[in-house]
């Protein structure tokens, strides 16, 4: 099945992390059984442990694993409530901050090394209002960031769910860094309750780096989080999001992520056949 030059199958991308891996050689293994060798790869364990992962670009040459992309977190992120992923995500936080410029320039440095083009990241919540003094301070932080990996010819796709649409383009309109755009997580804008992943879709469309595949139920409790569900058994209406991708113009890679439960592998296999069967 295509749309626009290449199929949607042939855009897949495996998320690293979802699968949890020890070892280089067990996350070989897993991309195998599921039949992708496309990755997007967590870069954080090649900063914490090097020793275990520095072997991982020549098994990727040696198995043809393509990498399309990477991925950073930070460092202090507590994801138990909405309020305290407020309080403590990203690069927003001052106590956190030193640390976490530290991680992303060695991140920078790890991604230029092996040839990564895109990075993904959650930079926290992003005032509502320009007025609020925590605005131009993220500005001022994001900028950093972004001339950082731009000097290394990187792009950074900051990822949806955490505001809505027309707040994140507001912000990335004022922010005037051409290497920053979206990755755009469908699921994450029902998790967070922050609406309609197809319309936030068309707004975000000119920003658009990279998209996740992953689904979620909306939650029945307002300031609480939604619930991550296998892909096709959740409220993302999947022929919608392909169609709007397309009307969009947007051809670039699409990387399943799973974040919960315990049959990882099984679940991102059923991602891949649900993708396989969309008729646009």
């Amino acid at each position: 099945m295509t749309m626009g030059s290449k199929s949607l199958t042939d855009r897949l991308a495996v998320c690293s992390w979802s699968l949890q891996p020890q070892t280089p050689q067990q996350l070989a293994d897993y991309l195998k059984e599921i039949g992708i060798q496309r990755l997007q790869l967590a870069l954080d364990p090649f900063r914490t442990n090097p020793d275990v992962w520095g072997t991982f670009p020549a098994l990727c040459a040696a198995n043809k694993i393509e990498i399309v992309s990477g991925m950073m977190t930070t460092v202090g992120e507590d994801y138990s409530t909405m309020e305290s992923i407020r309080l403590t995500g990203g690069i927003v936080p001052d106590n956190t901050w030193e640390e976490n410029w530290e991680n992303i320039q060695n991140i920078a440095r790890i991604a230029q090394s092996m040839h990564i083009t895109l990075v993904t990241f959650h930079a926290g919540f992003l005032p509502h209002d320009e007025r609020d003094p925590e605005f131009a301070k993220l500005l001022h932080r994001l900028r950093l960031v972004a001339d950082l990996f731009a000097a290394s010819n990187i792009d950074l796709g900051l990822e949806t769910g955490q505001e809505t649409a027309a707040s994140l383009d507001a912000f990335l309109q004022k922010l005037q860094r051409g290497n920053v755009g979206v990755n755009f997580d469908p699921a994450n804008l029902i998790l967070y309750d922050k609406g309609n992943p197809t319309e936030a879709l068309r707004q975000l469309g000119p920003w658009l780096k990279q998209c996740h595949i992953k689904d979620a139920n909306r939650t029945r409790v307002s300031g609480t989080w939604g619930d991550e569900v296998p892909a096709g058994t959740g409220q993302v209406n999947w022929p919608e999001f392909f169609a709007t991708c397309h009307a969009v113009g947007f051809e670039g890679n699409l990387c399943i992520e799973r974040e919960a439960g315990n049959q990882r592998v099984a679940d991102i296999k059923a991602a891949r056949k649900l993708v396989e069967a969309i008729r646009i």
